[in-house]
């Protein structure tokens, strides 16, 4: 059964959330269509300039890359709209949306590592080390692809402003607004009931269930210790902090070494990829892109980012056991 609901536990759990996230959303879009309006995104692009061009993306990728150091929702609206003008096709759509895995990754990096690091000491570097690596590694490879399925297209150095009158600032805020307005509508049609029915399957413990039932059938995971296992379980059914809480413990008390609970963590991070992914990505992703679009960029940015956690992993699974355990 549910949680009792109340005024109070509607607001807090539901009502302000939500608000927060359109807030948020719009915002996105507002900066976003003003950069288009105002054509920045050549500027913006410049400090992506080797990769993109590497990879043969166009200026608006770049831009997006570099916008999204600061706010996802904002790169992504550059995306979505480029996308729509038909200023790129759904090929680079794909590939821009994977190559700001990095960009992503440091935007919550702060946030991770201060939280790793009072709990789990020196297993954070290591972890840290892991995810940042994958999300390296996946730029990597998006550069690569984008070498071979972008060939033929315009890259970065060829797309350039001067086609395009320079704007005034009142002329080019009145245009993102024009924008915002025509897409603000079906961003509250597709967000609102979405995010609303995740609450309520929340507070039904749909997730919960769901979570420990995959985790009921983890005995495919026989080659870490038991007592790791319990860090696996306890960040699939929860949050990562219950995880991080539990490796402190287990490692406070010697119970587990480093490279256990390093690999625990890595495991729980991939485990809780689809949960996490359609509990927070789905419904902000839902107001930006078309719903099709949504779930094709999602599915496919979690596929690559944890066959690149995997990847990363065992190479330090590898190296650490040839090291002596750490």
């Amino acid at each position: 059964m549910g949680e009792n609901l109340n005024i109070v536990s509607l607001w807090h759990g539901l009502g302000w959330p939500l608000i927060r996230l359109l807030c948020l959303v719009s915002l996105g879009i507002i900066i976003g269509n003003l950069i288009e309006s105002l054509n920045w995104t050549d500027k913006l692009a410049r400090l992506a300039r080797p990769l993109i061009r590497a990879g043969r993306l166009s200026a608006i990728t770049g831009a997006s890359f570099s916008m999204a150091f600061f706010s996802g929702v904002t790169s992504n609206t550059m995306l979505a709209e480029a996308y729509d003008q038909k200023q790129i096709r759904k090929r680079e759509l794909v590939l821009a949306n994977l190559f700001n895995s990095l960009p992503r990754y440091f935007l919550h990096l702060p946030t991770v590592f201060f939280l790793t690091v009072p709990l789990i000491g020196s297993a954070a570097i290591y972890y840290v080390g892991i995810t940042f690596t994958a999300a390296c590694f996946q730029t990597l490879v998006v550069v690569i692809l984008g070498r071979f399925l972008l060939a033929g297209h315009a890259a970065a150095d060829n797309i350039t402003a001067p086609k395009v009158r320079k704007i005034s600032l009142r002329e080019g805020i009145r245009r993102a607004w024009q924008r915002f307005r025509r897409r603000i509508n079906k961003i509250v049609l597709f967000t609102v009931p979405i995010y609303t029915l995740f609450f309520f399957a929340s507070r039904l413990h749909l997730f919960n269930f769901i979570q420990k039932t995959l985790a009921a059938h983890l005995s495919f995971l026989a080659w870490l210790k038991p007592q790791a296992l319990g860090i696996v379980v306890l960040q699939m059914g929860t949050e990562f902090a219950a995880g991080l809480a539990a490796a402190g413990a287990l490692l406070d008390t010697h119970s587990l070494g480093t490279r256990d609970v390093v690999l625990a963590l890595v495991v729980g991070n991939i485990l809780s990829t689809p949960m996490r992914a359609l509990r927070h990505q789905f419904p902000y992703y839902i107001g930006i892109f078309k719903p099709k679009t949504a779930i094709e960029l999602i599915v496919i940015s979690q596929s690559f980012r944890v066959a690149a956690v995997i990847i990363t992993g065992i190479v330090y699974f590898a190296l650490s056991a040839a090291g002596g355990g750490r």
